[in-house]
């Protein structure tokens, strides 16, 4: 199996008292108030570029699901991962290629702003794929 090029870091482990999230508003709650900021802000620019999808928690990451799942988030130790399906990624290729990607996702580095307009584009082809109307 070929390598990737960047490894996947896992979420934060969870103590013995704690349960996974069930909800995104849960998910973000169990990060750093600055990390906090990054997935709230993510989230909204989801919401806006695809207001009919719903809001769920799959593969323990937020997701927006729209005639099945539309994209994904997560925040990692350094970066805020991005997985919008390989052809999200394939259809804006050039603007992704300054970031550490993969066929299915891409980092975005916590230290630098968050590309939102890309996010809302790329958002917006996933909408347009999944036959959404937004």
């Amino acid at each position: 199996m070929p390598k990737s090029k960047f490894s996947i870091e896992p979420s934060p482990p969870m103590t013995p008292n704690t349960t996974a999230p069930t909800t995104i508003d849960q998910y973000i709650a169990t990060y750093p108030t600055e990390v906090q900021a990054l997935l709230t802000t993510m989230r909204e620019t989801i919401q806006a570029a695809a207001p009919s999808a719903t809001e769920k928690i799959s593969y323990g990451m937020p997701t927006f699901y729209l005639n099945g799942n539309l994209v994904h988030f997560a925040a990692y130790k350094h970066h805020i991962g991005f997985y919008p399906a390989p052809s999200g990624l394939k259809a804006f290729e050039s603007e992704i290629n300054q970031y550490k990607n993969s066929k299915g996702a891409v980092q975005f580095p916590i230290d630098k702003p968050l590309p939102l307009d890309l996010v809302d584009g790329i958002v917006r082809y996933r909408v347009g794929e999944q036959g959404g109307k937004d």
